[in-house]
């Protein structure tokens, strides 16, 4: 099985945001100069993850991206999911009661194997991402990360964040 490129984007771009102060923001531009990707490339992929509420997108020209929840609420297959969607990667077309060997449907009345087998594997799969939450990641890299690249890091994001004011209480 094969994710696509835009799952590890994502994560990469998630784990980023993970690090803006408070309610600040980081602009998509921003995100994708981080990683050296195609600016319309990533867009896709922050709006998958804003449709999933994963991200939150504020408009404006002071506008990003933040995390819509805390970090510790936001799991690697919330992420894989938003991205490559909730089928699961197998997909059974029951090709076994196709072609020259075929026989009666009636045959065919317990699941197929095969299928049994990767829908099994795709469950311990999810499940595996499951338990693994952003913070978990992010926390790992400021812990045992290089220094340089987790400096490097908090500079980039600290140089693009944008802070945002708060929002204003209406008197009456």
């Amino acid at each position: 099985m094969k994710l696509g490129d835009g799952v590890e984007a994502a994560i990469h771009c998630a784990a980023t945001l993970a690090s803006v102060d408070g309610n600040s923001t980081m602009p998509g531009a921003a995100l994708a100069e981080c990683f050296g990707l195609s600016p319309s490339y990533l867009l896709k992929h922050l709006n998958q993850l804003t449709a999933a509420r994963i991200l939150e997108s504020v408009p404006g020209p002071a506008g990003g991206y933040r995390l819509a929840r805390a970090a510790e609420l936001i799991t690697l297959l919330d992420i894989v999911l938003a991205v490559e969607g909730r089928e699961p990667a197998f997909r059974c077309g029951e090709i076994r009661q196709r072609g020259p060997v075929k026989i009666d449907a009636s045959a065919y009345v317990k699941p197929c194997g095969i299928n049994a087998a990767m829908l099994k594997a795709e469950r311990a799969y999810r499940a595996a991402l499951a338990e693994v939450k952003l913070s978990d990641i992010v926390a790992e890299y400021a812990a045992e990360g290089d220094p340089r690249s987790y400096a490097a890091s908090c500079a980039f994001v600290e140089r693009h964040q944008r802070p945002q004011k708060p929002a204003s209480s209406k008197q009456t």
